[in-house]
C-alpha cells in the first residue's frame, strides 16, 4: 500500500499544497529528456564534419609550413658542413659545426660590406618611404579638395605599373643627373618604387582612426603639422609598423634597381649583388661553405625583423578590418 502526500491544510483555504505524482523511477522529465536529444541530434554529423575540417586544415599547414621553412633549415644546416662532403652527399646533415664557413663569407666574400652597404641605403630610403607616404596618405584621407580622387587613383596605378618598363627611363633619367652609382640616386629610386602601395596603404589606415581626436586637436589650437606628428600618427603606429616591414623586406631583397643603377663598383654592391656574385665566384672556386654561409647571414636579418614585430604586423593587417 503506497503512501500519499498529506497536506495540513484544508482543501479549501489558502496554502493547500498540490499534489504533484512523482516520475516514474528512471524516467526524466520531459523538457530534460527532449533537450538530451536535441543536443545529441545536434552533435551528431556537425562534429564528425568539424573534426575533419580541422584534421585537412591541419595537415595542410603542416604541408605548407615544411614546403615554406623546409629549403631555409637546410640552407642553414649546409652552411655548417664543409665543402668536401656537398657533392657525395648533398643532402646530409653536418657531423660538426665549421664556423670557418662564416668567416670566410664574412671577409674574402665581403657578406659584411654588402650588408653594411644594404643597411646605409635602407635608413635613408625606408626613412623617406615612410615620412612621404604617411603625408601623402594623411592628405588625401582626411582632406577634400579637387582631385582627391584623382590623386589616390594615380599611386594605386603605380602599383599595377611594372617596374620592368621604367627601366630605360629610369636609367636615363639618374644618367642625366648625375645619380648613377651613388647611394642617393639609389635611395631614390627605392623611395620610388615603394612609395605606391606605402600610400595605398595607410590611405585605407588613416580612414579608419577617429575624426573626434584631429577636431579636438585643430580647436585647441594646433597646427596641421602638429597634428600629424603628435596626434595621427602616434594613432597609425600599428598600421605603420605593418607597411614599415613589408618595405623593409621588399627592399632589403631588391636587386633589379641595383642591378641596372649601382653596376660600376663592386664595393658599392647592395646585399643582393653581392649574393649574386658570391654565387657566381664560389660555384667555380667550389667553396660552398662560404657560398651557403653567405646565404645564411642575408637571412638572418628579415627573419628577426619579423620575429620581433610579429604582433604588430597582425595588429596592423586587421585593425581596419575591425574597425
Amino acid at each position: 500500500m503506497s503512501a500519499e502526500p498529506m497536506s495540513t491544510n484544508a482543501p479549501g483555504e489558502p496554502g493547500a499544497a498540490a499534489t504533484v505524482p512523482a516520475p516514474a523511477a528512471g524516467t526524466q522529465p520531459p523538457g530534460r529528456a527532449a533537450a538530451a536529444r536535441g543536443s545529441g541530434r545536434a552533435k551528431g554529423p556537425r562534429g564528425s564534419g568539424n573534426g575533419a575540417l580541422n584534421a585537412f586544415s591541419h595537415a595542410f599547414l603542416i604541408l605548407w609550413v615544411v614546403m615554406a621553412a623546409g629549403p631555409l633549415v637546410w640552407v642553414a644546416l649546409t652552411a655548417f658542413r664543409p665543402t668536401a662532403d656537398y657533392l657525395g652527399d648533398p643532402m646530409g646533415l653536418p657531423t660538426s659545426l665549421h664556423w670557418e664557413n662564416f668567416v670566410r663569407a664574412w671577409t674574402e666574400a665581403k657578406i659584411g660590406r654588402y650588408a653594411f652597404n644594404s643597411l646605409v641605403i635602407l635608413a635613408g630610403s625606408l626613412t623617406g618611404t615612410m615620412l612621404l607616404g604617411s603625408m601623402a596618405a594623411y592628405v588625401i584621407a582626411r582632406f577634400t579638395f579637387p582631385g582627391n580622387r584623382f590623386v589616390f587613383l594615380l599611386f594605386a596605378g603605380g602599383m599595377m605599373f611594372p617596374v620592368i618598363l621604367a627601366l630605360i627611363p629610369l636609367f636615363t633619367i639618374m644618367d642625366n643627373m648625375s645619380l648613377l652609382d651613388t647611394r642617393p640616386g639609389l635611395i631614390i629610386a627605392y623611395i620610388a618604387y615603394s612609395l605606391p602601395f606605402t600610400t595605398f596603404f595607410l590611405t585605407s589606415f588613416f580612414r579608419t582612426l577617429p575624426t573626434g581626436v584631429q577636431e579636438a586637436a585643430m580647436i585647441d589650437g594646433a597646427s596641421h603639422t602638429r597634428t600629424f606628428f603628435q596626434v595621427m600618427l602616434p594613432m597609425a603606429k600599428p598600421g605603420l609598423v605593418s607597411i614599415g616591414i613589408f618595405n623593409f623586406l621588399g627592399q632589403w631583397n631588391q636587386y633589379l634597381l641595383p642591378l641596372l643603377l649601382n653596376n660600376q663598383d663592386e664595393n658599392s654592391y647592395v646585399l643582393p649583388q653581392g649574393l649574386a656574385a658570391l654565387t657566381v665566384s664560389q660555384g667555380y672556386a667550389g667553396d660552398w661553405g662560404a657560398l651557403f654561409a653567405g646565404l645564411t647571414l642575408a637571412m638572418v636579418p628579415v627573419l628577426v625583423v619579423y620575429a620581433v614585430f610579429q604582433r604588430q604586423v597582425q595588429v596592423g593587417l586587421t585593425a581596419g578590418a575591425l574597425k
